[in-house]
């Protein structure tokens, strides 16, 4: 951007040198004085020096703010990507985890029931164990093709949001559900719950806790389908008081022993995501999530999650969410609706913006010589005719056109008046003139007139002044 003070001493050193041009160049070389010179540059300096200038420069800077909203609006453009691909890279992590919680635990129990069926077939129906084989496979092909889509869909970085699976989810019933599901899997698995349901928390904590046992009870499946397992629920509220203060905490706990033999290595190695989104998804409630070996061979995995977390997790936005069940969606930032601030107006092409800075260019230089034409007529007219001073008298010895040059003409009014009253008239004289305009003089009694004496030659010889004492008539009756 151009500095303001370099301008403006620029326009005014311009104008001053303009107006001072013309003063010293007036007398000189044009019909009038130096003051005259000073008028003309002092009409000049605005119209062709200050308004254009100034013109140029709302031009200039215009251009430069075009410019710059221009790039302005390239670095919103570049803002607004950057975080609609942050968007969709938090909105694929919540369909990795979605699928993860969703899809891997039943795929994990359908190849623990393949694997079950199989050592079944083996003995029962020997012909029939190939089918059992095809399905546990496929049940592993199917795992390790959903963790390749998990890893595409990126990590995991935030909650699932704020909805329910059920209306059901994590209460009481629900996780019996699960426990019930793994003990038909051939897991020996014991539920100790302590407290009231939880069917009156919010979504987030229900399904944190669905979340907690579900995934701990699949590791079991998958790394210690032989070991005693305890699921532990409790549900402390720790008295009103302390639950009106949000002082009431969801405690789960689950808990494995060693396996009577050796470990056995498992088939597909495990990718952690199931426990960091886990995690993740406790400490957003504002709880704290531990998963670690025990010394006895075993694992425990433990979570503490508040029963009332504040907002965003699960405040009253979260107890409303609870409403209906989970609607599992991938919509992006670009399924947000329509814009409400409405279309945004095309900006003009630049061929209708040139015709309308030509246009305004044109009038703006015929409103300026119009400007300028008006000025300097008002300084011609208003320049000094040449004549300073009063007007010069006749003189004696001029002859008689150059005395009526003067404007001294005969006038019968005053030669009447004159006469009886004037003085002799000069010897020599051919004759005289009376004029009014300019000799004439009114006085109380009378009034003074002038008279000019010509010879034969009609040169003046002789110029006379004399009252004539004025008549006054009485006062008519008419007048009161």
């Amino acid at each position: 951007m151009a500095r303001p003070r370099p301008r403006a001493r620029l326009l005014a050193a311009a104008g001053a040198l303009l107006v001072v041009c013309a003063t010293v160049a007036g007398p000189r070389l044009g019909p009038g004085s130096a003051a005259y010179g000073l008028a003309l540059g002092l009409v000049l300096a605005p119209t062709a020096v200050i308004v254009p200038g100034l013109v140029g420069t709302v031009r200039g800077q215009q251009g430069r703010l075009l410019r710059a909203l221009r790039e302005r609006g390239d670095a919103a453009e570049r803002a607004r990507r950057l975080a609609d691909s942050e968007a969709r890279i938090h909105e694929r992590s919540r369909i990795a985890a979605e699928m993860h919680d969703l899809v891997g635990h039943r795929l994990s129990l359908v190849s623990l029931h393949a694997g079950g069926l199989e050592l079944a077939l083996e003995r029962a129906a020997p012909q029939l164990r190939e089918e059992a084989v095809l399905v546990r496979r496929t049940t592993r092909d199917a795992l390790r093709e959903l963790r390749q889509v998990l890893g595409v869909l990126g990590p995991l970085a935030r909650d699932t949001g704020p909805d329910a699976l059920t209306h059901a989810t994590g209460t009481r019933a629900d996780i019996e559900s699960l426990v019930a599901q793994s003990r038909d899997g051939g897991i020996a698995v014991r539920l100790d719950w302590t407290g009231p349901d939880l069917d009156a928390r919010p979504a987030p904590v229900r399904r944190a806790v669905h979340r907690v046992v579900r995934e701990a009870l699949t590791n079991v499946h998958r790394y210690a389908a032989d070991a005693h397992v305890t699921v532990t629920v409790e549900h402390d509220t720790a008295g009103a008081a302390t639950a009106a203060a949000d002082g009431a905490r969801v405690r789960v706990t689950v808990r494995n022993g060693a396996r009577p033999g050796p470990p056995a290595p498992a088939e597909e190695p495990g990718t952690g995501r199931g426990l960091t989104g886990l995690r993740e998804r406790v400490e957003l409630l504002g709880g704290t999530f531990e998963a670690a070996p025990l010394p006895s061979g075993g694992f425990r995995v433990a979570a503490a999650v508040p029963a009332e977390p504040a907002e965003p997790g699960g405040g009253p936005a979260a107890r409303r969410a609870d409403d209906g069940p989970e609607t599992l969606t991938a919509a992006g930032p670009e399924a947000t609706g329509p814009d409400p601030a409405g279309p945004v107006p095309a900006a003009p092409g630049p061929d209708g913006r040139r015709t309308a800075e030509v246009l305004t260019l044109g009038f703006g230089l015929a409103a300026l010589s119009a400007l300028m034409v008006v000025g300097i007529a008002f300084v011609y007219a208003a320049q000094p005719s040449g004549r300073s001073g009063p007007a010069p008298l006749p003189r004696i010895g001029m002859t008689y056109a150059e005395v009526a040059g003067y404007g001294v003409l005969d006038n019968a009014a005053v030669r009447a008046a004159a006469s009886g009253h004037e003085p002799p008239r000069p010897a020599g004289t051919a004759g005289c003139v009376y004029p009014f305009n300019g000799a004439t003089e009114r006085h109380p009694g009378g009034l003074l007139i002038a008279r000019y004496c010509f010879d034969a030659a009609q040169r003046l010889i002789a110029i006379d002044r004399f009252d004539v004492p004025s008549v006054r008539d009485a006062t008519p009756w008419e007048t009161p």
